[in-house]
């Protein structure tokens, strides 16, 4: 089983861009991922690798997918046993369907979809080998090594994914004035957390941590790079820092790292 990818599982992460190649130079120097071209038929998309391990796609937003309201941002996969059985439980549960199911060959079958509070992201019933994209039980540089969801409301959010894929409830840290900040497991580790939406934040979004070296050396490509940092970096619990920048084309992303010593 441990070859397969599980349900509940984050299993991939891609990125909606106007300029793929920009944002392949932005990333491959902030993240140390080497891109090649994917095959998808009819659209530009890239597949970002770290050393022989694909963690990340990078797809060109087409004019129609932009007429369809769709803007540069980051989006995750989570991945369910039946495509078709898990659409009819979100739905059932007060999520929406926006596209599919659609089948790729060797990649599986997958639709994108939002929460009830609005929240964008992919469920996909996967085929071929497990993922790697999430470091799910060792840290990994280049990977993503955590998954946040900012929500108008996570109590509700929590019931919802709980229903729809399995999640449990783990810790949760008590932030002040911003809330609790509930964490989650699927199965036999943590893959992330829950909370309330800031208003600095136009909408219930997942945001995506992938690692770096040095937090304080990823700021400064992020800034070299035309990108900006909007928070952070700061420390969090364990002693790494965490920073939320927005990327040259406008995509909101996440850093998670040590301090350089």
């Amino acid at each position: 089983m441990s070859m397969q990818d599980r349900e509940g599982d984050f299993v991939w992460y891609e990125l909606m861009t106007d300029n793929a190649d920009a944002a392949q130079e932005f990333y491959g120097s902030l993240l140390g991922w080497d891109f090649t071209s994917g095959d998808a038929p009819g659209i530009d998309y890239r597949l970002g690798s770290m050393t022989d391990t694909e963690v990340v796609g990078v797809m060109q937003l087409t004019p129609e997918m932009h007429e369809g309201g769709a803007r540069p941002a980051w989006i995750g996969y989570i991945a369910v046993t039946a495509i078709d059985d898990a659409l009819t439980r979100l739905e059932e549960l007060g999520g929406r369907v926006l596209m599919g199911p659609d089948h790729m060959e060797g990649v599986g079958h997958m639709a994108m979809v939002t929460d009830p509070q609005g929240a964008l992201f992919y469920l996909i019933q996967t085929e071929g080998e497990a993922s790697q994209s999430f470091a799910k039980y060792e840290a990994r540089q280049g990977h993503c090594a955590w998954n946040e969801l900012v929500t108008d409301d996570p109590a509700a959010a929590g019931a919802f994914y709980s229903a729809l894929v399995g999640w449990e409830k783990g810790e949760c840290m008590d932030m002040g004035e911003m809330g609790p900040y509930q964490m989650y497991a699927a199965g036999d580790y943590t893959l992330g957390a829950m909370m309330k939406r800031p208003d600095a934040m136009p909408v219930s979004l997942w945001c995506y941590y992938f690692r770096v070296p040095d937090i304080d050396a990823a700021r400064a490509t992020v800034e070299r790079q035309g990108g900006e940092v909007v928070n952070g970096p700061m420390e969090i619990p364990g002693g790494e820092f965490v920073l939320q920048g927005v990327d040259p084309q406008g995509a909101m992303f996440s850093l998670i790292g040590k301090r350089g010593e």
